[in-house]
């Protein structure tokens, strides 16, 4: 994967984006994506959305591509130096969206979704490091597009795993 996005999230309510440190009884302790990280807690009543689960809709109703591929295709095209940011007008954000992902679903992506694309890409890029995707054979890069329902369903096996282990480290503790 060229970025690692399984801990960053955007919570409703809250601007910008949030590295998610560690789970608590009511919520979980995130930091602030920014140069002076500020950590808080988010409660549980706080809808969070980890970039990772994230996909965009294509034209084909079964695909739709996950928010880090569309990372790698912005990098792999512009680098630091995107042509939009929040503030651009609707055929500017339209364009760059066409370029990075010629079949999105133009019905169910919104203005305010490419905007959002724009801006978490910004964080992100300055935030993390993306590895370089030319390595990889072009074979090896189509099992990484996952449709939203798998990529849920691995998401649920890695926290039932987690959740196995924890109660194993809690007996020996107790022991």
């Amino acid at each position: 994967m060229p970025v690692d996005l399984r801990e960053i999230a955007s919570i409703s309510g809250m601007p910008g984006l949030y590295r998610i440190l560690s789970p608590t009884r009511s919520g979980v302790i995130i930091e602030t994506l920014a140069d002076n990280p500020v950590r808080s807690a988010a409660q549980a009543k706080h809808r969070i959305s980890l970039l990772h689960e994230i996909s965009i809709y294509t034209n084909d109703p079964d695909v739709t591509v996950p928010l880090t591929d569309i990372f790698d295709n912005i990098n792999q095209q512009f680098g630091e130096n995107i042509p939009v940011n929040a503030k651009s007008s609707s055929q500017e954000l339209t364009a760059f969206m066409e370029k990075i992902l010629p079949d999105y679903d133009r019905e169910r992506v919104y203005m305010s979704d490419i905007k959002k694309i724009a801006s978490w890409y910004l964080l992100v890029k300055k935030h993390l490091t993306f590895t370089e995707a030319a390595a990889q054979p072009e074979a090896e890069e189509k099992p990484a597009k996952k449709t939203k329902a798998k990529a849920e369903k691995v998401e649920a096996g890695e926290e039932e795993a987690k959740a196995e282990a924890k109660p194993k480290k809690t007996k020996k503790s107790a022991e």
